[in-house]
């Protein structure tokens, strides 16, 4: 079976915690090993991504990895809510930096996530898994490869047990990237991050924000389909579900799934790809 985690982010509204319920079922039955709640730009979820994760671990019997930002925070606020994870059970963390929170004109106690890392570290040592993000097609606000390949490593300098990637469309960019790592030292785990293709306007707007590349041939070819979505969603589940295949086959240990609280997209890449090793 492959190695599989999902991610979510916490509803805001009625309708938007229906559709999650509604999806949570199907993705359940893929089995993943855990499943994480993302933390909101700007901070914007501070209250909702706490009441996600216990319902999800209570409700669900997810094995929930919180995402926790150090950005805007306090060391009091952020060691109470690894706290608050901890009595919970969660035994995973995904550590970030995160966006400053909009109105807020301080950064917090923690510059970095690699300060984050080594707090948790110092903390709660031994306890928590702590997952850190990294970029196969380089962070957005990294001035070159070189200078985000050293972020990285210092995050996991600091502690990291694992990483997950971006996502990207591009598996040549991943592996470069792990080489990269590896040069450099770095040992740990470094799952890719996988976006399956749902809304392809959406999808280009998430891209241009992270820094994600599309290329141009999978762009040309979604416009072609205009507002077929039938036909959108086919060749979006064969384009992931064959790099996904490819990632696998070179020697990525898993598959991270950001599955925008929607079932569809994420089964349908996923069947593939137990089809294709039946």
């Amino acid at each position: 079976m492959i190695p599989i985690s999902l991610e979510f982010f916490p509803p805001k509204t009625d309708e938007q915690r229906a559709q999650l319920e509604r999806a949570l079922p199907k993705l359940k039955a893929l089995a993943p090993e855990f499943v994480s709640v993302t933390f909101g730009a700007g901070g914007s979820t501070l209250t909702h991504t706490p009441r996600t994760v216990r319902h999800l671990r209570e409700t669900h019997a997810f094995e929930v990895a919180p995402h926790v930002s150090c950005m805007g925070g306090s060391r009091e606020e952020i060691g109470a809510l690894l706290a608050d994870y901890r009595e919970l059970g969660c035994k995973r963390i995904v550590a970030l930096r995160g966006d400053l929170p909009s109105g807020m004109a301080s950064p917090g106690d923690f510059r970095y996530a690699s300060n984050l890392v080594d707090f948790i570290r110092r903390e709660h040592d031994g306890y928590f898994h702590i997952e850190v993000a990294c970029y196969p097609e380089c962070h957005p606000q990294s001035d070159h490869a070189q200078a985000d390949l050293k972020h990285f490593k210092a995050k996991v300098e600091a502690g990291a047990d694992g990483a997950i990637t971006q996502y990207f469309f591009n598996a040549d960019a991943y592996f470069r990237f792990v080489d990269d790592a590896r040069v450099a030292g770095v040992t740990i785990p470094i799952v890719p991050g996988v976006m399956p293709i749902v809304n392809f306007a959406q999808l280009r707007r998430f891209s241009e924000m992270c820094g994600a590349e599309i290329p141009r041939w999978i762009g040309k070819r979604m416009i072609a389909y205009g507002d077929d979505a039938d036909a959108v969603r086919e060749f979006g589940a064969d384009v992931v579900a064959a790099m996904c295949q490819r990632l696998l086959d070179g020697g990525a240990p898993g598959l991270h799934v950001y599955t925008l609280n929607r079932a569809r997209a994420t089964t349908a890449v996923l069947q593939r790809l137990d089809a294709a090793t039946a």
